[in-house]
């Protein structure tokens, strides 16, 4: 538990000095040394589009991050005044309180309180995902998978330039990063260069695990699961799977892809308000 504590606290911080230093190489470094063209306007020019887009991706997905924190689930335990005994220990392990008529509620030990539609805890938010930043969560993996992937394009574009290099051969990419430990470690490649390797290597990585963790969660929410549920092999509520989307995602979705908004609000909260 202890551990797992820390990494609540660290996974934060890293996730945020892995965004600082994208931020930094791409306008700084990539964007100027790799968009120059006198011919266009300066209106259309490929750098104040490469940058435009890149801000766009980056002011989306660190949007939503801070929504996915912003938005902590409700403290369902409150509520149904749970007392002590046997009853906390159902949702410690993992049940569903006796007098609660909630599917899918659970407590998580990191955050201390019982959620709705608990989905996961999330180390690199510190938060947990249900009800109320599950949205804002999948538009945070999907717009860190692109802003990941632009970043890797043009550190790819940026190594090849400096190295005289090219990408065409697929195996290119994937004799980049033993090539060059060897040749820094002989002092033919600078240090700046190799940290630039190392980093379209951790874009790639990052980018691929939030494009598979965003389209797994899409599956889940059209059959109207979490993981949670799925993870215990729960029987859901079966509904049209247009249902599900706009349970999760809202009639007004579209603004949700252009623009960090908060979610919609839950059913929770309004079988309380009535």
């Amino acid at each position: 538990m202890l551990v797992l504590r820390l990494l609540n606290v660290v996974a934060p911080a890293y996730f945020l000095c892995i965004s600082l230093v994208t931020f930094v190489l791409q306008i700084f470094v990539f964007i100027p040394s790799m968009f120059r063209d006198p011919s266009t306007t300066p209106l259309f020019s490929p750098a104040l589009l490469h940058g435009a887009l890149f801000l766009f991706l980056s002011a989306n997905a660190l949007g939503n991050y801070v929504l996915v924190i912003q938005n902590s689930p409700e403290d369902l335990g409150k509520d149904f005044n749970l007392g002590k005994g046997a009853e906390v220990a159902d949702w410690l392990d993992g049940s569903r309180s006796p007098g609660s008529a909630l599917p899918g509620t659970h407590f998580c030990r990191l955050c201390a309180r019982v959620t709705q539609r608990h989905d996961h805890h999330c180390f690199f938010t510190g938060n947990c995902i249900g009800s109320r930043n599950m949205r804002n969560f999948i538009m945070f993996c999907l717009y860190t998978s692109l802003a990941c992937l632009d970043s890797l394009v043009a550190g790819m574009a940026y190594i090849s330039a400096t190295l005289s290099m090219s990408f065409a051969d697929p195996l290119a990419f994937l004799t980049l990063l033993p090539h060059s430990i060897s040749q820094f470690f002989s002092g033919a490649l600078l240090s700046s260069e190799m940290f630039v390797i190392l980093m379209l290597y951790l874009w790639l990585g990052i980018g691929l695990a939030c494009a598979g963790f965003c389209c797994h969660q899409l599956l889940l929410i059209l059959r109207g699961q979490t993981r949670y549920q799925l993870r215990k092999g729960m029987v859901v509520r079966a509904q049209p799977w247009r249902d599900n989307l706009q349970e999760v995602f809202g009639k007004k979705w579209l603004l949700g892809l252009l623009i960090p908004v908060q979610n919609v609000e839950t059913s929770y909260c309004r079988q309380k308000e009535k």
